[in-house]
């Protein structure tokens, strides 16, 4: 060997040495990755249905209490595997995937203290409302996707009667849903009880085969599912809907706060960090809230005083709750006004975006039996496999509570650019790891679709001054929704005091007030990852604008801020910082 290289060798052994534990950390990581994704695959099938994966679409999640202890021993099982990871080895890529998914899994260990398990449904979801929508995501193509259809539906009795246990548990320990908001649970159950089967949600795939399902399978599978429906199903949910009625919700919780839990306010302070991905506290919290309200306030008031209500902000929100041409007269055209702005939203995209996802989307009614506990509106992925398009759900329910002026700002949040950009985007990159791909992190899921409604304005929205009133209006929704969550869950807020607040500083109208601040009891510190994350992207556009001057580039922004799928506020901060420092070289 010449000397020269002889004298390079053990720094090239060292090399070597590092580039081949680079490599094993590396595949130990993803191994890991890969087991966990099936792992939960395989214990919520219908996750996987939802994604576009068929494998376990003949089950359902095991929902007793031996399978959830179970599933809470493998996620500090998978936290030991993690250690023996060495992170110093692993690229600069799987660094970040590696703390992503160590983040993931000590906030479910941690979880782990609070048996929210306990409280498995309510207006916003359960057993009552997801069962029903399954079949809205499962395909039905061939006749074995109809067989695990088939199998799906006999386990539902069982996962009802293993949901009437938790609650069972919960109304003994003391984790129980407040009394009030689960006032319109019971009609949501008792639009599952139709008198023919054959009426009921989950009969709808009998009613329409594809030709690859001859006719002599459709007469057994339409028998077999009327059979599962009537004599399995209904008494079911006939049970259920007893429980709920007799049992669990007289035992409601009066007081609507965390902090009424057993050890509330730990578990608010575990809510509100694993919501908003920073270490800010609830009274933190509560007071941005309040000056943003005091901020968007005043922008506000700007536009009740030039359209002729001088300062009586009541007056004007009367006015825009109460006036008839701010109403559809029907659902379709209601629903005809969402896909007309959404078609308009697309052609405005490419001046602000440099990548645009490849899945479609679509603008769809809430179903009937959701529609009157549910929110404005809401929006589903589109499936893995490409099958199932995005869709951006529009609530029909109650024409006199959906005010035009409020549309644009809520399909730009749900639709484009919004939450079917970023998550059709996210689930579309090469490369990732799965859990990165399909998963998300609410205070960047939610603050990207509200700093969307920001957008509005540079896409050619909001001309007329009821429309901007509208998107302020929502941007205000998010700013007291900082106050009145930290309120109720850590300041001893009635429910009353939310509702309060909410009619003083807001547009929206009573019917979405009540529900707004009812799904906040729920799904404690949810809310405040809106305002956020939003203010987060907001200061990282405005100190890239400020630093970069000449050399800023608006698609360029968006497509980093977009380019890793969702991050913690953090690691968006540092992913931001870099480009900055790279875009501004010479």
């Amino acid at each position: 060997m010449p000397y020269r290289l002889r004298l390079l060798w053990p720094t090239l052994a060292l090399v070597l040495a590092a580039c081949g534990g680079t490599d094993r950390a590396g595949s130990d990581l993803h191994a890991i990755f890969d087991d966990d994704w099936e792992w939960t695959l395989e214990n919520f099938p219908t996750y996987g249905t939802f994604l576009g994966d068929p494998r376990y679409n003949d089950r359902l999640s095991d929902q007793s209490l031996e399978a959830i202890g179970v599933r809470e021993a493998y996620a500090r099982a998978l936290l030991e595997r993690l250690d023996k990871v060495d992170r110093g080895r692993l690229s600069p890529a799987d660094q970040v995937n590696y703390d992503l998914f160590r983040q993931d899994t000590e906030n479910d260990v941690a979880g782990q203290a609070f048996p929210t398990h306990l409280m498995p449904l309510n207006q916003m979801g359960g057993i009552q409302i997801n069962l029903p929508s399954l079949q809205m995501v499962t395909p039905f193509r061939t006749l074995k996707d109809y067989e695990d259809y088939l199998d799906r539906l006999a386990a539902i009795p069982g996962l009802i009667g293993q949901t009437i246990t938790l609650m069972q548990q919960g109304l003994e320990t003391g984790w129980v849903v407040p009394k009030v908001p689960l006032r319109s649970v019971p009609d949501q159950i008792k639009a599952q009880l139709v008198q023919d089967a054959t009426d009921s949600p989950f009969f709808k795939p009998f009613l329409d085969y594809p030709d690859q399902v001859t006719g002599e399978h459709q007469d057994r599978l339409t028998r077999a599912g009327r059979s599962i429906i009537a004599e399995q199903i209904l008494p079911a949910y006939e049970g259920l809907l007893g429980f709920v009625t007799d049992q669990y919700i007289p035992a409601g919780r009066e007081d609507v706060g965390a902090w009424a839990l057993p050890d509330g306010q730990a578990y608010y302070a575990y809510r509100v960090k694993l919501m908003t991905t920073t270490d800010m506290t609830p009274d933190q919290i509560h007071q941005i809230g309040l000056e943003e309200v005091a901020r968007i306030k005043a922008q506000m008031m700007k536009i009740v005083k030039a359209t002729g209500f001088g300062s009586d902000f009541d007056a004007f929100t009367h006015f825009l709750r109460t006036d008839e041409q701010f109403y559809h007269d029907s659902p379709e055209a209601l629903l005809m006004a969402y896909r007309d702005i959404c078609k308009r939203l697309d052609a405005q995209l490419p001046k602000l975006f440099g990548k645009l996802p490849r899945a479609p989307y679509g603008v769809e009614e809430i179903p009937d039996y959701e529609a009157p506990a549910s929110t404005t509106a809401y929006y589903r992925r589109p499936s893995a496999d490409g099958s199932r398009p995005g869709t951006f759900f529009a609530n029909t329910y109650n024409l006199s509570q959906r005010p035009t002026y409020e549309m644009e700002a809520l399909s730009i949040h749900e639709a484009v650019p919004g939450h079917h950009l970023q998550i059709a985007l996210a689930q579309e990159m090469e490369h990732m790891p799965k859990f990165r791909k399909f998963g998300g992190i609410t205070a960047f899921v939610e603050g990207w679709g509200l700093y969307s409604e920001s957008l509005g304005t540079e896409m050619g929205f909001y001309t007329d001054p009821y429309s901007k009133f509208g998107q302020l209006s929502y941007e205000m929704w998010r700013a007291v929704r900082l106050v009145v969550d930290t309120g109720m869950h850590q300041k001893k807020w009635t429910r009353q005091q939310a509702i309060d607040f909410f009619k003083a500083n807001t547009g929206l109208t009573e019917h979405n007030i009540i529900s707004e601040v009812d799904r906040y009891i729920v799904w404690p510190g949810q809310a405040l990852a809106y305002k956020i994350g939003e203010l987060k992207i907001k200061e990282l556009r405005a100190r890239a604008s400020e630093e970069l001057g000449d050399k800023f580039d608006i698609r360029q922004f968006h497509d980093v801020v977009l380019g890793q799928g969702a991050l913690p506020l953090n690691l968006l901060e540092a992913q931001v910082t870099a480009w900055i420092e790279k875009a501004g070289l010479p």
